[in-house]
């Protein structure tokens, strides 16, 4: 069999493509190979005969005959040429890599893995920068990232072998004691550094919890409605998820009592309840309290947004109040500092902290060491709470420019909420289905969430949005109230339509 020349080959060079000279030869070739365009054994045209045939230089050709034979598609013999390799896999050359892959048919998820896929997110995202009203973003324009960026460097060049080990499991002690120092003060509670525990944000922390200390079948208390990440972490456990309302005071404990008054275990969001933003009621916490120490549960305390207040004064945690060491305080940086950074820690009773340190070395180790290096140097050196200090007063400016363009554009559409805490609101919507505006909203390039998304049962009296202001400059809050107020009278033109069409057409009977 003659030489295949390069219009056999099918190399066709285009000069204007991404891929250079050498790797065109080089896919056209071995394509050719596995489509059987070539056969094992052939013999192909030297680097010379295949520049000349191109017009391309010999150096070209060479290069993808070197690249080729070096993986196995083409095999050299001195003094006689470049062959096809005889070695290749039959299927693959009767098969090509035109031919479609047949669809595998995999196994169907557990029980417990179509539950945790259908927990719905906890938030709605457009790809891009932040936008109006996207919850869960902090105010990443006014973050110092100079300053971390210092702070990286440094640690940085003066890292040691020991520093690229794996470390503790527990997280790193300088960590753990700049947080044990902080959260004292600024949240009235009591720990050590030994009761401190850093993960990888407060999603991973839920989880752990969860794992720990639930058995599959374990009742565990859960806010209605109420955070999407604690649905998760509970479904993920096996747990048996009761429902418990909220009111004005926060989590009705006598409602939980009534639904099931032997749960293992209650997740609640004490100082800032999410989503509604109601701050637990002193009475309500010690009667929680009191049920835990009865009927032997714990309870996971996540402090959601506590550090930011409008107007009110900060309100201790739970953990704060309780002698008993039946509270799991959940915190995390996400929100302080940014989304990103993935770290957050648990203060968990002295006589768990062996048990769930021995639990992590089977899990996932710790968190960046670096990151948590750079973050105890952050809290220890005083720039975390100036930070906070700052975000207060710039949360405060971004609340009231929301609530200001909300009644300039959305009067009688849309009522704010009483916001005392937090980095969002909740808006009833008036005289609309809200999952009309959601959609509408979506059209406009603006981030709403419907409050029912948060409901494990059926929402009652849920007709609102979740709106988030965090991360968002006045005037694109601005912008924002006046596409949402468009798209609430979009939802009500086309309710009105569709009203109108079963009338008509009854009407022509």
């Amino acid at each position: 069999m003659p030489n295949p020349r390069a219009t056999e080959l099918l190399i066709h060079l285009d000069p204007k493509a991404s891929l250079t000279l050498q790797q065109q030869i080089y896919e056209a070739i071995r394509r050719a190979i596995l489509d059987g365009v070539v056969a094992p054994g052939a013999k192909l045209p030297s680097s010379r005969e295949l520049a000349i045939d191109l017009d391309v230089s010999r150096t070209t050709t060479l290069l993808a005959y070197e690249q080729l034979i070096a993986e196995g598609y083409v095999i050299a013999r001195r003094g006689a040429g470049s062959f096809v390799s005889l070695e290749l896999p039959h299927d693959v050359l009767r098969a090509g890599p035109r031919a479609r892959p047949r669809a595998a048919r995999h196994p169907l998820l557990s029980r417990r893995g179509r539950a945790l896929a259908d927990v719905p997110g906890t938030t709605h995202r457009i790809d891009g920068p932040p936008r109006a009203f996207r919850l869960g973003t902090p105010a990443l324009d006014l973050f110092p990232i100079r300053l971390w960026g210092r702070l990286v460097s440094r640690r940085v060049q003066s890292s040691t072998l020991r520093d690229l080990d794996y470390g503790s499991f527990a997280g790193l002690e300088a960590l753990r004691e700049a947080i044990a120092a902080w959260v004292q003060p600024a949240r009235g509670t009591r720990c050590t550094a030994d009761q401190v525990i850093i993960v990888s944000g407060s999603k991973p922390g839920l989880d752990l919890i969860c794992r720990l200390l639930l058995d599959p079948g374990d009742p565990a208390w859960m806010e209605e409605p109420g955070f999407s990440g604690v649905r998760a972490a509970l479904r993920a456990a096996g747990a048996e998820i009761v429902p418990v309302r909220v009111d004005a005071e926060g989590l009705d404990v006598r409602d939980g009592i009534r639904r099931a008054p032997h749960a293992r275990l209650a997740c609640i969001t004490p100082s800032h309840q999410f989503p509604l933003g109601i701050p637990m009621s002193l009475r309500r916490r010690l009667e929680l309290l009191k049920w835990a120490r009865g009927a032997g549960a714990w309870i996971v305390e996540d402090d959601y947004d506590s550090e930011f207040r409008h107007g009110t004064h900060a309100v201790p945690c739970l953990h704060g109040l309780d002698s008993d060491g039946r509270v799991i305080y959940v915190g995390s940086f996400s929100k302080t500092l940014f989304p990103a950074l993935r770290l957050g820690f648990l203060l968990v009773p002295a006589d768990l902290r062996d048990v769930f340190v021995a639990a992590r070395r089977g899990i996932d180790h710790h968190p960046p060491t670096l990151d948590q290096e750079v973050l105890a140097d952050f809290i220890a050196e005083g720039h975390y709470e100036r930070h906070l200090r700052r975000m207060r007063s710039a949360y405060r400016e971004r609340l009231e420019a929301l609530t200001a363009a909300a009644d300039r554009y959305c009067r009688g559409a849309i009522g704010i909420r009483p916001v005392r805490t937090g980095l969002h609101v909740v808006a009833d919507v008036a005289g609309v289905d809200v999952a009309a505006v959601c959609r509408e909203a979506a059209a406009r390039e603006i981030e709403v969430m419907p409050l029912s998304n948060y409901f494990v049962g059926r929402p009652l009296d849920a007709n609102a949005l979740v709106l988030g202001f965090g991360s968002l400059l006045p005037d694109v809050c601005d912008e924002g109230m006046k596409r949402l107020a468009a798209a609430v009278d979009a939802a009500r033109a086309d309710s009105s339509r569709k009203r109108r069409r079963p009338a008509a057409a009854a009407g022509s009977r």
